[in-house]
């Protein structure tokens, strides 16, 4: 892939005293609009073509350092202290203007979440191209070029006219790609990366992976990389930050913190990300009752023909997975479970009985039995109401219940999801990627269903609460007999909870079997291509891949 036009900053100009530091955060520190302490004196220092690690739970700070690096905060939080200096710039005693010239051309942003990012009315053409035109960096002919390498590259699907989409017509995963593409269209020096391949199926992680890690070797482009996935930053981070409620718990080399944790916090994360693929799930809770039943369904959008003929039975206390590439129709399958897509064919059943295909004409009680938690928790709850209003809301609506007794089941659930309960006060642009997500949770367990589909219910939590959600959910399962549908790029989930798991490539089941049948055993050849691609616990396994690539390509 070929460099766009975009002329490199003089880094002997830029970088101050040590011309190796790009991005240097001094005494950091922010403060909610209550006082209270969010970051508490963090100190970072990133090199040209480094790439730092920013790991830890929901709400350590991480996001929130890495906004900091823009000179940006949180709604409801302020800079507080410390110093943001790139290339040798204070940039926090920057006017707005000066702030404006710098995001996007010194430093960019790949968000967690792509759906909140992107403005619906645009197409992603005009919103990749907007950053290198409003810098003057290159023209519209050119930056539309740059822009469709950029997607050959991360494989989007058809990548000269992909651009012509609007965001809401492309998949979660395609999406995030595009994001990429966005934040890489000026070549910045600072890349913020916050976990920029959680949407992404394992086969799609790894080409974004070797992509980012190509061109940063390439360009010697410095990046902080925040995910929850310590196999995944193995992979790109050469130092690794642990934090914890706003502080550094540790920090040191890559292969250090994976194999030699000198705090007990980070051993356990190292631990729970380790034994997840040696943990298998138990069938005991299966009872031979069949709650939903899928005979050759078959769904459009329009004239493209998402769900090619897919049959699926539930049964119930059983969990069945399915997993695929972004795109493949696994969301779809879930919107034709929940009535939010009609089918053009198919029978579907249950409980026995025939299940009305719009939402609009099933019951109220229909309705209650099968709950849906989505994918991207920010376009999932309504930002303006209090986590009690959410939460509480299907308690209302399904049992009649009264105030006192809507917050008393939603302290109970907010105790299930290990949320504090006085956040039920706070509104969603208050907490955590993690925190949303559980809140969806939360709403969902809150209809006492028969049915939850979880559509990637763990993606944006850190590897201990996902440890804890996981718990709950086979807790769960086990005393009320819960049947689930889980939907996930993450094979190590499914591994740890799926009884039986079905593999969708382009609309179809190309596999669905008993899970470890799947995993020991895979018989088709994309099937044996999705567990090959989940990344291992070491820091070499990457290069490794892109080192067979090279040979094979020869």
């Amino acid at each position: 892939m070929r460099a766009p036009p975009v002329p490199r900053q003089n880094s002997k100009k830029d970088t101050g005293m040590d011309e190796q530091v790009i991005l240097n955060i001094k005494g950091l520190r922010l403060e909610s609009v209550a006082g209270n302490l969010i970051v508490d004196n963090v100190d970072l220092q990133l090199r040209k073509g480094e790439v730092l690690g920013l790991i830890g739970e929901s709400g350590a700070g991480k996001s929130t350092i890495g906004l900091s690096s823009m000179v940006y905060a949180r709604a409801g939080l302020h800079i507080a202290g410390g110093e943001v200096i790139l290339g040798g710039t204070n940039i926090r005693a920057l006017d707005a203007e000066g702030r404006r010239a710098m995001r996007g051309k010194r430093v960019a942003y790949i968000a967690q979440s792509a759906a909140a990012a992107f403005n619906p009315a645009h197409t992603l053409m005009d919103q990749v191209c907007e950053a290198p035109l409003m810098h003057k960096l290159m023209s519209r002919p050119e930056a539309e070029a740059w822009a469709c390498e950029l997607f050959t590259a991360l494989d989007l699907p058809d990548p000269q006219n992909f651009g012509k989409r609007y965001p809401h017509q492309v998949s979660g995963g395609q999406l995030q790609r595009a994001m990429a593409a966005m934040a890489m269209s000026c070549r910045p020096d600072v890349l913020v990366l916050d976990e920029p391949t959680t949407a992404l199926d394992v086969t799609t992680q790894i080409e974004v992976l070797i992509l980012l890690k190509s061109l940063i070797r390439q360009y010697h482009t410095a990046a902080l990389y925040i995910t929850h996935d310590l196999a995944v930053v193995a992979q790109v981070a050469d130092r690794i930050k642990v934090l914890r409620h706003g502080k550094e718990v540790e920090e040191g080399l890559t292969a250090q913190i994976l194999h030699d944790a000198k705090q007990d916090y980070t051993a356990r994360l190292v631990a729970v990300r380790g034994a997840a693929a040696s943990e298998r799930a138990v069938a005991a809770t299966v009872k031979p009752e069949t709650v939903l039943s899928i005979q050759d369904c078959h769904a459009y959008y329009g004239d493209f023909h998402v769900v090619r003929g897919v049959s699926l039975d539930v049964k119930r206390g059983e969990t069945v997975a399915v997993v695929g590439e972004s795109g493949s129709g696994k969301s779809t399958l879930a919107r034709i479970i929940t009535g939010l897509l009609m089918p053009r064919s198919g029978e579907i059943a249950f409980q026995g009985n025939a299940l009305p295909a719009a939402l609009k004409d099933r019951s109220k009680e229909l309705k209650r039995t099968i709950q849906l938690v989505y994918q991207i928790p920010d376009v999932a709850i309504n930002p303006r109401q209090t986590l009690l209003d959410i939460i509480g809301r299907p308690v209302e609506f399904y049992f009649g219940a009264g105030r006192a007794e809507v917050l008393a089941r939603a302290k109970e659930l907010m105790a299930l999801v290990e949320l504090p309960v006085d956040f039920l006060e706070r509104r969603p642009g208050q907490l955590s990627g993690g925190q949303k997500q559980r809140v969806c949770i939360a709403r969902a367990l809150a209809a006492k269903p028969d049915l939850i589909i979880l559509d990637e219910p763990t993606s944006a939590l850190d590897p201990l609460v996902a440890e804890e959600i996981l718990t709950l959910l086979r807790k769960l399962q086990r005393e009320l007999g819960l049947s689930y549908v889980l939907i996930t790029h993450d094979l190590d989930v499914v591994h740890r909870i799926a009884h039986r798991t079905a593999v969708m490539l382009q609309g179809q089941f190309v596999a669905f079997d008993d899970t470890d049948k799947i995993f020991d055993h895979p018989e088709h050849a994309y099937t044996q291509k999705l567990i090959t691609a989940v990344p291992e616990m070491r820091v070499d396994w990457l290069d490794e891949v892109m080192a067979k690539r090279q040979t094979a390509s020869a």
